[in-house]
């Protein structure tokens, strides 16, 4: 079967398509976005505080490194009351929630941003009547009445010759990843103040313990010595002291009452519920502070969703020095349009109503007072504050796991310390009312006794919440369980 033999001006016009095609097609390859590379930080062989607290025999991490921390960090204490409310906190926390929908809007610009890539396509149907001829014809033949229909499809497409929408797309799949590490981020921080009050609102509780001990040991010594005044061994100012005591304790006592509240109204709001339909039982602080494992210190970049986010906002404004850059190359319009036009409806999808029309426009800015520069400026700029960011980001990082650690790691020796004088303040409580009894020293040594327990027992409760809260700050340093592989990747940010 032969071939029809084309004249050179149609091949001549084919070659030149295909030219046309192949020299966009090597255009649209072009990207003025500078080669982004994450900035390289220097990173410590291992945390100070974990080498001194493993040479001070205090705060060994967990081993073995199985025992890394996960998603359900909080586990790690062994409660199952703060179990459940960190399991209400993801549903109900409307601070999380917040984020979640912002992470949801930078999805959907994402797809916003994709489909600058593919053509418009419209339809534009209308219908027209007109009429020519004089005015004021008396003839019937004076006057053309006509009608036009027209049922057009325009096309319109841009191509990304300089990359300037393949670079938007990246900025917003980027921006897309920055929102899905706040979420995170945010996500984290509720946790551990959840994790943080219920602590604290258990040290309430075993506080108030103490002052309900303080106080029946105080209403016993004011009986005591209301009996020793009867008897001539003691006297009236004793009575006196032993009643100051008491009330003094019970004040203090009630006052337990106005955080435990406070810590309680937080973490009904946390959970999502009104202050005024949420109690907690009262519970004493039983807890031990659990071995976290921390890891190397090289494996924090990677753990925690705030330099995972600081790292992709750096991206994102990397891919905005292409979308400036682009501005300074000629842009490219093609369109076209096709359709059907007839002055009778019948006849309006008839192969001779047929119509179509090809175009193409270029424009290139020759002046613009600087605009395209100062655009690049900014955009440069923005991206040397994020690299700044970022580092700032790593550094506030290590700052805060040495910062927990060290916490931990004196804390620990401090209870020790304070537990010996707690043990030495109740025996010289004891020692002070067996004197006192037998008439050889005066009431005031018990007082004196009395407020050094105090005082060492109140000390001791609020190292023990102290202990709590700094472990949970350190596993917030640490990320938290969170690592990069549950980021979404730039080609997962936008909705499917």
């Amino acid at each position: 079967m032969s071939s029809i033999p084309r004249s050179s001006p149609e091949r001549a016009s084919q070659a030149a398509l295909l030219s046309t095609a192949a020299l966009l097609c090597l255009l649209g390859a072009c990207n003025a976005a500078p080669r982004y590379a994450a900035p390289a930080d220097p990173v410590p062989p291992a945390y100070k505080e974990a080498q001194d607290a493993a040479s001070a025999g205090d705060w060994r991490q967990a081993l073995p490194q199985d025992a890394a921390l996960k998603g359900r960090w909080w586990e790690l204490y062994g409660e199952p009351e703060l179990d459940a409310l960190e399991a209400r906190l993801d549903i109900d926390n409307q601070t999380i929630a917040q984020s979640f929908q912002n992470f949801m809007a930078a999805r959907a610009q994402v797809t916003q941003a994709q489909a600058g890539r593919f053509p418009a396509v419209s339809l534009d149907p209308a219908f027209s009547r007109t009429k020519t001829g004089t005015a004021g014809a008396a003839a019937p033949g004076g006057r053309v009445t006509g009608n036009t229909f027209t049922l057009p499809v325009d096309v319109s497409w841009e191509p990304d010759l300089w990359g300037r929408i393949g670079n938007t797309v990246r900025e917003y799949q980027y921006a897309a990843q920055v929102s899905a590490a706040d979420l995170e981020n945010q996500r984290l921080s509720e946790q551990a103040a959840l994790a943080g009050y219920f602590f604290q609102l258990r040290g309430q509780d075993a506080l108030q313990t103490v002052y309900d001990r303080t106080i029946e040991a105080d209403r016993k010594a004011l009986e005591r010595a209301r009996a020793l005044a009867e008897t001539g061994i003691g006297g009236q100012a004793a009575v006196a002291q032993a009643e100051l005591t008491l009330a003094d304790a019970e004040a203090a006592g009630t006052g337990v009452a106005v955080n435990r509240a406070l810590y309680e109204h937080a973490i009904a709001t946390l959970i999502g519920t009104p202050a005024s339909s949420f109690a907690m039982p009262v519970k004493g602080l039983a807890t031990p502070v659990p071995a976290i494992p921390a890891g190397l210190p090289s494996q924090l970049l990677q753990r925690r969703p705030d330099i995972a986010g600081a790292e992709r906002a750096m991206a994102q404004a990397n891919a905005a020095i292409g979308v400036a850059r682009a501005a300074y190359f000629p842009s490219l319009s093609l369109a076209g349009s096709a359709g059907y036009q007839a002055s009778a409806l019948p006849a309006l999808l008839s192969a001779p109503a047929f119509f179509w029309s090809l175009g193409a426009s270029a424009s290139q800015a020759l002046f613009d007072a600087g605009l395209r520069k100062a655009a690049v400026a900014q955009s440069t700029a923005a991206y040397r504050a994020g690299v700044a960011s970022y580092r700032q980001t790593v550094l506030t990082a290590f700052q805060q796991v040495e910062d927990a650690a060290a916490t931990l790691r004196i804390l620990a020796v401090q209870i020790r310390q304070e537990d010996t004088a707690t043990r030495a303040a109740q025996r010289y409580l004891d020692i002070a009312t067996a004197r006192y009894q037998t008439g050889l020293d005066p009431y005031l040594a018990v007082i004196t006794a009395q407020a050094a327990l105090l005082a060492d027992q109140q000390a001791m409760v609020n190292l023990r919440v102290a202990g709590m809260t700094a472990s949970v700050r350190l596993v917030q340093a640490l990320g938290g369980g969170w690592d990069l592989s549950r980021l979404p990747g730039p080609d997962q940010a936008a909705p499917r």
